[in-house]
């Protein structure tokens, strides 16, 4: 049975949507909470408004992070502390994609693809004055990120893939039928006897049950998931246009380091795909995390930032 909530298939949106909350995808888009303490900055890039924000200015390369999605907000990293004690050494630099959050809605006839990703990726470089990055890619993030050091190689120290989707994209693998067809059959009734929202609504704890390897992390996550935005419209251009791509054949040209990290439960995306990720790029770095799900920077963030220091410091 295909995993569909409001028509849109699941198989393609379940590893995108924020590095792992996809059910939220299909709640009506929110606006971030109005007691959030960032202190960012938005930006005119070559075709959109980029908003971002940077913290810590240790003497380290600088990390910029990109979430996962398409259509999220970065929100759901601030879920962790893990980047606060890394910004101890170095920038750490967060961004809303185009049409998400912050950077402000799509504007009518905008466009929106990978290609249009990738340069608001490097319009936030140049603006930041940055000649090179540790870049890191989290899901759909990570595809972009892959995406983005094919595109400019000279501006990538060290690349990171967290939990990514693959480099054929429709190659990810993923394991909820397998694992969990009680739950999915629950959100398909749901899907069909229920109105919209309260579909959308139970759908989301269904699905968050299954992405992570603690429930008291579960839970916790959920309790913060109303700062997170999310614009449906987004979602759905960036998935049509990468749906075929295949970057197999770039990434194992690959000359800069790469770690490629998992966590052991995640259902969302596979270990099989990271570890297939690691066997194309030749050199790569590989680290499981062993009591994850789709979040290790979350459920581990102790071993996430040990292991994100040691491999940024070339070690």
């Amino acid at each position: 049975m295909k995993h569909k909530f409001g028509g849109i298939q699941y198989r393609f949106l379940a590893m995108m949507c924020l590095s792992g909350a996809m059910v939220l995808c299909f709640l009506s888009s929110k606006s971030l909470a109005a007691g959030n303490s960032e202190n960012g900055k938005v930006f005119q890039g070559t075709g959109a408004n980029i908003y971002y924000e940077v913290i810590g200015s240790g003497k380290g390369t600088p990390l910029v992070l990109a979430n996962g999605g398409p259509g999220f907000d970065h929100m759901y990293f601030h879920v962790t502390d893990a980047w606060n004690e890394i910004a101890k050494t170095r920038p750490v630099v967060f961004y809303d994609q185009r049409g998400n959050g912050r950077s402000g809605a799509l504007k009518e006839g905008q466009t929106c693809n990978l290609a249009d990703q990738v340069q608001d990726l490097n319009d936030l470089l140049d603006h930041l004055g940055y000649k090179q990055v540790d870049l890191l890619g989290g899901s759909w993030g990570g595809y972009l990120a892959m995406a983005y050091a094919i595109k400019h190689p000279e501006k990538v120290e060290r690349l990171i893939l967290v939990d990514s989707a693959a480099p054929k994209f429709s190659d990810t693998a993923f394991r909820f039928d397998d694992i969990f067809p009680d739950k999915i059959a629950q959100e398909a009734a749901n899907t069909k006897t229920l109105g919209a929202k309260e579909a959308a609504d139970k759908n989301m704890r269904i699905y968050f049950s299954m992405i992570f390897y603690s429930e008291e992390k579960r839970d916790g996550f959920i309790a913060k998931s109303s700062t997170f935005a999310i614009d449906n419209k987004v979602g759905r251009m960036i998935i049509n246009d990468i749906r075929d791509r295949d970057l197999n054949p770039e990434i194992a040209k690959f000359k800069f380091p790469v770690l490629v990290m998992t966590g052991r439960f995640d259902i969302n995306v596979a270990p099989t795909t990271a570890y297939k990720i690691h066997q194309a790029i030749p050199d790569s770095q590989f680290v499981v995390f062993e009591k994850s799900g789709h979040l290790p920077f979350y459920e581990e963030p102790e071993k996430f930032v040990r292991v994100m220091n040691q491999f940024m410091a070339g070690k």
